[in-house]
Formats: structure tokens, C-alpha cells, sequence
């Protein structure tokens, strides 16, 4: 894995300096993920040690935010999530706030994985764009578009897919790839370079639905153990 935050080489990531050039900056011309890179006041891990959550993901309310027994570093942590949920709901999303201690990966996940510890590309019916920010944890990690191959496409996966559908190769296999959301995931080819989304940067990244202008930003979340760091993760 690559240990940088923001990949310099690469054209399809650019960077941003405000939520209103996040907000507003169209995708085009191949670029399909957009990085507010922030460098946030507070203690984030103390908010996570102050967290009774649940073995996988929990989903955190404001006002247990607002009653943890924190220090003055502790409390500016919170105040910054306050604020990102602000910003994201005043822009007509719906932000969610999980705590992730273990992510819990499918038992037999047969020729495609497709939980998100895979690389994948969300899709959408209608335009959309997916929101991430790492407050702490390890982060997002994203593939470079030229650098991945869709997995019903690598020859092998295919052939085996197609004898667990038994069927031929046409447009109903086709939609069950697409029901089975097997068409979403990627493996990385070559010396593929994966870039880390890093702590505290607000990511708008391109989901694929119809008419889209630019390419699905391939990413995944990192595997997280338990006994591992927790991750706190914003995302809409």
C-alpha cells in the first residue's frame, strides 16, 4: 500500500481548499474524486475510547457525541463532527457517523467478494456522489481506474460465475451480475498503486449511475480486526 495521502501523479484526484469548491466543482475531464485535504484540531482517539459500541459497526447519535465525559481536546473532536454532519445535512445529505471495530467480511464470498473491503465503485440510479471522511483508523483506500480490471471480466471468474448461474453468457447473466452487484468489483492488475484517502481529509468521490461524465472512483475500506485501532468514519 502506498504511504501517501494524496497521489501528485495522478489526474483523476484533485484537490480542493473549502467545503464550497467541494460542493461546487464539477466532475469532468476524467477527474472523478475530489480531496478537501484538512488537518483537524481535537482528540479523536479520545472520543473513540469513550465509545461503548458494539462488536462491527455502530452508528453514532449527536447527542451521545455531545455527552461523553471529554477533555477540552476531546470536545473540539466532537465539535468537528458536529460540524461536517452540519455541513453535509445543509447540503441535502444524509450523513452517517459509524464507529467500526471490526468489519465483518462474507464467510464464503465464492468468486467475488463483494463486501467493502473489495475494491469497488458505488452505483446509483440517478446522479449521486459518495462523501468519506477518517477521523481515525485506518482509511479509505482508492485504485487508480487505469490500474484495475472489473472481476466478471478476468476470464476464470467469469467462466465460474456463469456455472454457478447456469445459464449462457447474455443479457440475463448480465442483470445477474448487476442484482449480485459482482459487476462492481475490481482486482488491481500490474503494479497497481494504491493511494490512501489519509485522516481527516473530506473525499467526494464519483459513483457510477446513468449518463455519469467520468469514470467510477474505484475504492474500499480498509479490514479492521478486532483488538485493531476503531475506525470513526463519516460517510453519505
Amino acid at each position: 500500500m502506498s504511504d501517501f495521502a494524496l497521489p501528485a501523479d495522478y489526474p483523476r484526484v484533485q484537490r480542493v481548499s473549502s467545503f464550497h469548491e467541494l460542493v461546487t466543482t464539477p466532475f469532468k475531464d476524467g477527474v472523478n474524486a475530489l480531496c478537501w485535504e484538512r488537518k483537524l484540531p481535537g482528540d479523536f482517539s479520545e472520543v473513540v475510547a469513550h465509545l461503548h459500541t458494539r462488536e462491527g459497526i455502530s452508528t453514532l447519535d449527536e447527542d451521545t457525541l455531545r455527552t461523553l465525559p471529554l477533555s477540552a481536546a476531546g470536545k473540539a473532536a466532537v465539535q468537528v463532527l458536529l460540524n461536517d454532519l452540519r455541513m453535509l445535512r445543509e447540503h441535502d445529505l444524509d450523513p452517517v457517523l459509524d464507529c467500526i471495530t471490526n468489519s465483518l467480511r462474507e464467510a464464503d464470498p465464492g468468486p467475488v467478494p463483494t463486501d467493502v473491503c473489495s475494491f469497488h465503485v458505488d452505483s446509483a440510479t440517478v446522479e449521486a456522489d459518495t462523501w468519506l471522511c477518517t477521523y481515525h483508523g485506518p482509511s479509505s483506500e482508492g485504485l487508480r481506474n487505469e490500474e484495475a480490471v472489473r472481476r466478471v471480466d478476468i476470464p476464470e471468474t467469469r467462466a465460474e460465475l456463469l456455472r454457478l448461474f447456469g445459464g449462457e453468457d447474455d443479457e440475463g447473466f448480465c442483470e445477474h451480475l448487476s442484482d449480485q452487484c459482482y459487476d462492481l468489483h475490481y482486482l488491481p492488475v500490474g503494479d497497481a498503486r494504491p493511494f490512501v484517502f489519509g485522516q481527516g481529509n473530506l473525499w467526494r468521490i464519483a459513483v457510477a449511475y446513468p449518463g455519469c461524465p467520468v469514470p467510477p472512483c474505484i475504492h474500499r475500506a480498509p479490514e479492521t480486526l478486532l483488538g485493531q485501532t476503531p475506525r470513526l468514519l463519516l460517510i453519505s
